[in-house]
């Protein structure tokens, strides 16, 4: 059932709000305040003698997951008995993010489902406790509405951190409609979220396999050449291992020097370093914040190697295509000798699973979380060599072989955007009253469990080919969504 199918409210009336337009007719418009109890944890994560043991859902628990249930990894800490008192889950309750270095991460919302005697909100995270007139899961929706949303962001406070004051949460404004109503609107809209869930699982699991798919064609020429019978020499480095026998290896530091050219003006083009894209021109996003100054910004070359040195141990690196910003705590290398070394190559061979590991044992830091690869520990990586014509016959192989994969990976992402992007628009028009799904939800029937497997076929157990069948199978969300 599309939201083209579905009709609007037989009338309305001004809803009072300008946001909010006109609401169906029997709906009021609610503060938060008067319809649920807000808690905010102070529940940290330390351990202390004389608390009593718990179990902590944190930030990240509600951020990743939108409903909390007890079978989840928790957080183990303790906490005073007044604590536990106040702060204990109970089925129903809706956990909100309350304080992020985004703002546009204020305000996410979490369903209580499940949950324990030692179960316990934790810090950062504001908890909501729905009166009688407010199913917990209804609420939970309206947070997860646009207009909802919008509110949380405009209200929180801050300029690197951002964060929600108990009066602003308390102020939030929700169309509420009659519990009956209520019931109809959480019936359809968690019918439709398992569809597209079992649909977004099986698009992610294709890609994966798709890019598992391309790596392995990539390390095998970029390592290895072309030639299937040429002969091998030991490289030298262990983790290397053998390699084609006419191939040099070198240090990092025979090819490249570490450069810190800083940005004057700051106006040059931003850029982002991943370690799915690599090195690419950040997207631009509307905010409702000014973004800090970008004077002292590093500036990067064409052919540039660019390492966030935070996560250089998951690869987050590449080779510029463009000059523009990059982050003052990244390292910039500049190439010595342009003749030797094809940047593609260059950017594909850094991003290898040897590579990828040598750069983990080579970072250094407290913890995981710490680790940092820094300049001497770089320059020091044995790279490889082939001839300049070699690597050019690579590059071209390499393209003509992943084009089709790549093309793949791009037309499944955005499959998962389109449809993500339908449920939030659907969630917005069906808790402000712009669609009626109350005929639909009466005929819908009993749904199974919401961990059902994904069905016969199911792609969690399967390989490339059984998972593009299945997804192609995949009944009825793309054509609904218009994909």
């Amino acid at each position: 059932m599309t939201m083209e199918r579905l009709k609007s409210y037989p009338s309305y009336r001004p809803s009072g709000v300008e946001w909010l337009e006109d609401v169906p007719e029997r709906w009021e418009i609610r503060r938060i305040r008067s319809v649920a109890d807000m808690r905010v944890s102070n529940v940290d994560k330390h351990t202390k003698e004389n608390e009593w043991p718990v179990r902590l859902c944190n930030y990240v628990d509600v951020y990743k997951n939108a409903r909390i249930t007890d079978a989840m990894p928790f957080m183990n800490a303790t906490a005073s008995w007044n604590e536990i008192e106040r702060f204990r889950l109970e089925p129903g309750d809706v956990l909100i993010t309350k304080d992020s270095e985004a703002w546009d991460d204020i305000g996410i919302p979490s369903l209580v489902v499940e949950s324990a005697h030692d179960l316990l909100a934790g810090y950062h995270l504001a908890l909501l406790r729905p009166s009688n007139e407010v199913l917990g899961a209804y609420l939970a929706l309206t947070f997860r509405s646009r207009v909802v949303a919008y509110q949380f962001h405009v209200k929180a406070n801050g300029v690197t951190r951002y964060g929600l004051t108990h009066a602003g949460i308390r102020s939030v404004q929700i169309p509420l409609p009659p519990l009956s109503e209520q019931r109809a609107i959480v019936r359809y809209l968690d019918y439709v979220d398992r569809r597209i869930r079992r649909y977004v699982a099986v698009k992610r699991k294709l890609i994966a396999l798709l890019e598992e798919e391309r790596r392995a064609i990539i390390t095998q020429v970029v390592t290895r050449g072309l030639d299937p019978i040429v002969r091998l020499k030991p490289s030298g480095v262990e983790w290397l291992g053998d390699v084609s026998e006419h191939w040099e290896v070198r240090r990092a530091k025979f090819f490249y020097r570490v450069t810190d050219e800083r940005s004057a003006t700051g106006e040059e083009a931003l850029m982002s370093v991943s370690h799915i894209t690599g090195v690419t021109l950040r997207k631009n996003t509307v905010t409702m914040f000014r973004s800090e100054s970008n004077i002292g910004y590093k500036i990067c070359r064409p052919g540039d190697i660019v390492i966030n040195t935070m996560w250089a141990y998951m690869a987050a690196l590449g080779v510029a295509r463009q000059s523009g910003l990059v982050s003052p705590s990244y390292g910039v290398y500049r190439p010595i000798r342009d003749e030797r070394l094809n940047p593609d190559y260059v950017d594909f061979i850094l991003r290898t699973e040897a590579y990828r590991a040598n750069y983990a044992a080579r970072s250094t830091g407290i913890t995981h979380s710490r680790l940092r690869l820094y300049a001497e520990s770089f320059l020091d990586i044995p790279l490889l060599c082939p001839p300049k014509a070699e690597q050019d016959a690579i590059i071209e192989y390499v393209d003509k072989a992943i084009n089709g994969i790549d093309a793949a990976i791009t037309r499944a992402r955005r499959q998962v955007e389109l449809v993500e992007e339908y449920r939030t628009r659907l969630i917005s028009d069906v808790v402000t009253g712009k669609l009626d799904v109350r005929e639909v939800a009466a005929q819908l029937l009993e749904d199974a469990d919401d961990h059902e497997p994904i069905g016969q076929g199911d792609p969690q157990q399967n390989g490339l080919a059984e998972t593009i069948h299945y997804a192609e199978e995949e009944p009825a969300i793309a054509e609904e969504v218009s994909i």
